[in-house]
C-alpha cells in the first residue's frame, strides 16, 4: 500500500472523516485529501510534509515512523537518483545502450580537466591573497577622555541568555521554551497558514508571532514554558501531553 492508502486506512480505522482529522491537526481539508491521493507538492516541502505526518499519525494513535518511513521511500528526493531526476525534468534523456569510447575522446577529456584543474587553482590563489589583504587589522581611533565607554553589560550578552528564532512579527507574541525536554509544536494563524512545523530541543527558545490568532498544537507539554505577550503562563500539562492552545490579541 502507498503512504496516501496507508494514511486514508488509519482514518477509517479510528472512525474520523476528513472534516473531523482536519480539525485536530489544524491541516486543511483539501491538503489531507490530495495526502491520501499521494499528492505532497503542496504541503510546502519535506519539512512541513514531515510535520503534517507527525501530526496525522498522533491523532490517528499511529506511530509516526510509520508514515515517516513511508514518505522517505516513496517521495523524498534523497533517495532518488540524479539520472531519474534529469530524465523527469527533460535535462536528458533515459539511457538506450552504453556507447564505445575512444581512446582519443579519452585522453582529449583528460587534457581538458587538466587544464580547468590548473586555472582552478590560480583563481583560488589569487582569491585566497586578496582575502588576506582585506583582513588585515586597521588601528583603531583614539577614544577622548570626554566620551564614554559602553558598559560591559550592554556590550555583553548575558552568560544564561539562549538563542531566539523568530517565525515573523506581529501583534501576538508567544515565546516558547524547552526548559525540561524537547516537544514537536505545530503553529498556524487565523487563515491556516503554518508558522511553524517541527521540534523544539532542550534548553531552546522560539519565538512566533502573527497579527491575528495563533493555535498551537504541543506534543510534550510539561516540557515547555510560554510567555504570551510578555505574561508567562501556568503548566500547561504533564510529560507527553498533547495539548491544543490557542490565542489572539487580548491573550
Amino acid at each position: 500500500m502507498s503512504l496516501g492508502s496507508v494514511i486514508s486506512a488509519s482514518r477509517n480505522a479510528a472512525g474520523m472523516s476528513i472534516d473531523q482529522l482536519a480539525e485536530v491537526t489544524s491541516v486543511r481539508p483539501g491538503l489531507l485529501r490530495e495526502m491520501e491521493n499521494d499528492n505532497f507538492v503542496n504541503c510546502g516541502g519535506e519539512t512541513y510534509a514531515r510535520g503534517h505526518l507527525r501530526n496525522i499519525a498522533v491523532a490517528l494513535k499511529v506511530n509516526p515512523e510509520t508514515f515517516l518511513s513511508l514518505y522517505i521511500e516513496e517521495q523524498s528526493v534523497e533517495h532518488r537518483k540524479i539520472q531519474d531526476l534529469l530524465t523527469e525534468t527533460n535535462v536528458m534523456r533515459p539511457p538506450k545502450e552504453k556507447n564505445n569510447v575512444s581512446w582519443k575522446s579519452l585522453a582529449t577529456i583528460s587534457l581538458a580537466c587538466i587544464v580547468v584543474a590548473g586555472v582552478a587553482q590560480i583563481v583560488i590563489s589569487n582569491s585566497k591573497t586578496v582575502t588576506v589583504e582585506l583582513m588585515r587589522p586597521t588601528p583603531s581611533p583614539s577614544v577622548s577622555p570626554s566620551e564614554s565607554a559602553p558598559s560591559v553589560e550592554s556590550a555583553s550578552p548575558s552568560a544564561n541568555s539562549k538563542p531566539v528564532e523568530v517565525a515573523m512579527t506581529g501583534a501576538i507574541v508567544v515565546e516558547i521554551t524547552a526548559s525540561r525536554g524537547k516537544s514537536w509544536i505545530f503553529a498556524n494563524d487565523a487563515t491556516g497558514k503554518t508558522l511553524f512545523s517541527g521540534q523544539i530541543q532542550l534548553g531552546s527558545t522560539r519565538t512566533i508571532a502573527s497579527d491575528a490568532i495563533i493555535s498551537l498544537r504541543i506534543g510534550n507539554a510539561g516540557a515547555l514554558d510560554l510567555t504570551v505577550n510578555g505574561k508567562k503562563m501556568d503548566s500547561l500539562g504533564a510529560n507527553g501531553e498533547v495539548v491544543n492552545l490557542s490565542f489572539d490579541e487580548n491573550s
